[in-house]
């Protein structure tokens, strides 16, 4: 469909602006155009989000031609000028998979009249051309798409909620098997595996987008607590009424919120969810008896509270995911995703994609942000071009910029190969140029009748057929197209390998130059990061669920902005070309644990509310309980704490694994009070927190191995 699109679309705007209209520029700016709007950007959703994105790629590119082309007579302007501009529009793409699709067209927008010769009276005529390719490119792409197959994220997501909500009811009547469980899994690893497959999330900047994100991160979370607790051999049919009444109510939850995202009516009871949290908890407050007894309940009351918390996360991010959230929840969950305040004004609650777009960027300002070092890359790399272009005098400048942008990539030994076979593509497709024009000559009816056929190839070889391909294929097309504006013959082709050859050389030495390992490094700093973060936030956590802090925990937005970058680093690297030295499963295992960290501390912050009050009066047995307590998780956050102390910036000396923490104070932080002759009561923010931490040490030893890897990683050199 792309492939025919421009070629029923490019000839003709060529045709009609050079033959009819008669306009170099706008014949110039109409055919480039139309490839940018076709090729180079590929927008996705519905016709709407299609509109909206191109309607956006015309404004942006209205914009950066003008600049483009005012500051295009002055060497020196043009470049400096050309670092922020190329920067914004690199770092653009952090909005979502459609921003992230335009990137490439907007630039090539750019470069072409920065590095064209023509002053501020062609702007009229380039603007035309680009408005009339951009016109007729939208239309052409509502009118012959094919009909959209839905949103694949959110049937996974449906599908996953829906297997998980069949096993968590088949566990609550004993009835659970291992089909099941292997349905729910299979089920979250195809989510996964859709989120995870681009380079990119694929989810946009708005709060709708936002929360679906969420929902996919807290669904895999949700399987992992519901497996866990299963795998772990308990029967979910022998806890306590309250605690089972809570799991039937949150399968109906689960239930509800793959209604809504598979399109259908209805919607996740909230609020019954929690009348059923606070059943279990005032009946957890009731335990008495025995330790054994005592920790067997308290460990499906962990489970179904866990698990009850991650739902109602879930269903409160559905429920903005598809515009059904009442201005409140939309408040609270922002204040998760950036950083608001609980005091914040009705109106700071509604501040929508602006809130979006600060939020975002906030997470990313950072030199461990992979968006910003990618865009400082791209930008200095363009603006180098640019200065080579025309301190060379090369007759075509805007080729050596376009073959810089071409071949530039996240690391220096990526955009080494790529730049070989973008030299190699640009060399065949002048060969193959040179023999069409020696066979068919440079007669305009023979040039005319060869365009399409020129501009079928091109358009359909990305993503299609090798890079050296693609690249062959545009060498010849424009030597057809620059035959028709002013007939060179071959000549044409050999000034665009050599234009090429140095672009290429230019994103060569700037990969060298700026960060040559590419995303490898930006992963490992991010991880530790992430661990660090989540750690802090665990502490405070731990302090807030125990009464020993008087205000919720302030280090949620950190471990959370650092969950994303890390999520994104990750991306880059896994999309980068050449072969993985650590194992992609891995390398999301690392991730994922990280993750854990950060959902286990989200987890403890929400079971309770106020201050100290949950304490009063606490006897003494329970101060030491609570101390117990935070001694197993500062044990926890220093392993955390050397595990980021591995997988960061390389030390000296060969790295050693990470030895896992013995916890061995759980029995010191057994909560019992008894006046002698009654029973054994227990406090239920406690027990939950002792689970908690117990569930998370568990899990620790599956990430040394890995961050072991990721550490020797960091000590080869990135040319070996």
């Amino acid at each position: 469909m792309r492939a025919l699109r421009a070629t029923l679309v490019v000839p003709g705007l060529f045709a009609l602006t050079f033959e009819v209209f008669g306009n170099l520029q706008m014949a110039l700016f109409a055919v480039f155009g139309g490839f940018a709007s076709l090729v180079l950007a590929t927008f996705g959703g519905t016709r709407r989000d299609k509109l909206i994105a191109h309607l956006g790629l015309a404004l942006v590119g209205s914009v950066v031609l003008t600049i483009g082309t005012a500051v295009s007579g002055t060497a020196w302007l043009a470049a400096i000028v050309t670092i922020p501009v190329a920067f914004g529009i690199f770092f653009a793409g952090v909005a979502g998979p459609n921003a992230a699709s335009g990137v490439t067209a907007a630039l090539l927008v750019y470069v072409l009249p920065v590095a064209s010769a023509g002053g501020l009276s062609t702007v009229p005529s380039r603007l035309a051309g680009w408005w009339l390719a951009s016109v007729v490119s939208a239309a052409a792409v509502l009118l012959l798409s094919p009909r959209s197959p839905g949103d694949r994220l959110r049937a996974a997501a449906a599908a996953s909620a829906t297997a998980l909500a069949v096993h968590l009811e088949a566990a609550v009547r004993g009835e659970a098997t291992p089909a099941q469980l292997a349905a729910s899994i299979a089920a979250k690893y195809e989510l996964m595996t859709l989120f995870a497959a681009a380079p990119y999330r694929p989810t946009g900047l708005a709060t709708a987008d936002q929360g679906l994100a969420n929902v996919v991160q807290l669904l895999e979370w949700c399987t992992a607590l519901v497996s866990d607790a299963l795998d772990g051999h308990l029967d979910l049919s022998h806890a306590a009424q309250a605690d089972r009444d809570l799991l039937t109510v949150t399968v109906g939850v689960l239930r509800g919120a793959a209604a809504l995202l598979a399109g259908q009516d209805g919607g996740p009871d909230i609020d019954r969810l929690e009348r059923a949290r606070a059943a279990s908890t005032a009946h957890l407050r009731e335990l008495s008896g025995d330790e054994a007894s005592v920790r067997a309940c308290a460990e499906l009351a962990f489970h179904a509270q866990a698990i009850a918390v991650a739902t109602r996360t879930i269903a409160a991010d559905t429920l903005i995911a598809t515009r059904r959230a009442s201005p409140q929840i939309i408040a609270v969950q922002r204040r998760g995703w950036y950083g608001g305040r609980e005091d914040d004004s009705p109106a700071e609650h509604r501040r929508g994609a602006l809130a979006s777009a600060v939020g975002v960027g906030v997470q990313h300002a950072s030199l461990r942000s992979v968006w910003v070092r990618n865009s400082l890359r791209g930008a200095m790399g363009l603006a180098a071009a640019v200065a080579v272009a025309d301190l060379s005098g090369v007759q075509h400048g805007f080729w050596v910029v376009l073959g810089a942008l071409s071949v530039l990539r996240t690391s220096a030994a990526a955009t080494g190969s790529t730049a070989a076979r973008g030299l190699a593509g640009t060399a065949l497709g002048f060969v193959v140029g040179a023999a069409l024009l020696l066979a068919i000559g440079t007669g305009a009816t023979a040039l005319w009748v060869v365009l399409p056929i020129a501009v079928l190839v091109a358009s359909y070889a990305p993503g299609t057929a090798p890079f050296a391909v693609g690249q062959a294929a545009f060498t010849v097309t424009v030597v057809v197209l620059f035959n028709l504006l002013v007939p060179a013959g071959w000549q044409v082709g050999l000034l665009r390998v050599q234009d090429v050859a140095i672009g290429c050389a230019v994103s060569l030495v700037v990969g060298i130059a700026f960060w040559p390992r590419g995303a490898a490094t930006v992963v490992g700093d991010d991880l530790a990061d992430a661990y660090r973060r989540g750690g802090a936030y665990l502490t405070q956590a731990v302090d807030w669920a125990l009464g020993l802090r008087g205000k919720a925990p302030d280090t949620a937005i950190a471990a959370v902005t650092a969950g994303i970058r890390l999520d994104d680093a990750l991306r880059g690297y896994l999309a980068e070309q050449g072969t993985k030295r650590v194992a992609k499963d891995d390398l999301w295992g690392l991730v994922m644990a990280s993750m854990r960290l950060r959902l286990t501390a989200h987890s403890l912050a929400s079971l309770r509310g106020q201050g100290a009050s949950t304490y009063p009066d606490a006897p003494e047995h329970v101060d030491a309980v609570r101390v117990a307590l935070r001694n197993l998780a500062a044990e926890l956050t220093d392993f955390y704490e050397r595990i980021a102390v591995q997988v960061g910036r390389p030390g000296h000396g060969e790295p050693a694994p990470t030895e896992v923490p013995v916890l061995s104070g759980f029995d010191a932080a057994a909560d019992g009070s008894s006046d002698g002759a009654g029973p054994v009561h227990h406090h239920p923010h406690t027990l939950w927190v002792r689970e908690h931490l117990r569930h998370l040490g568990q899990h620790a030893g599956v990430v040394t191995e890995p961050a072991l890897h990721v550490a020797e990683l960091r000590r080869i050199p990135w040319w070996r």
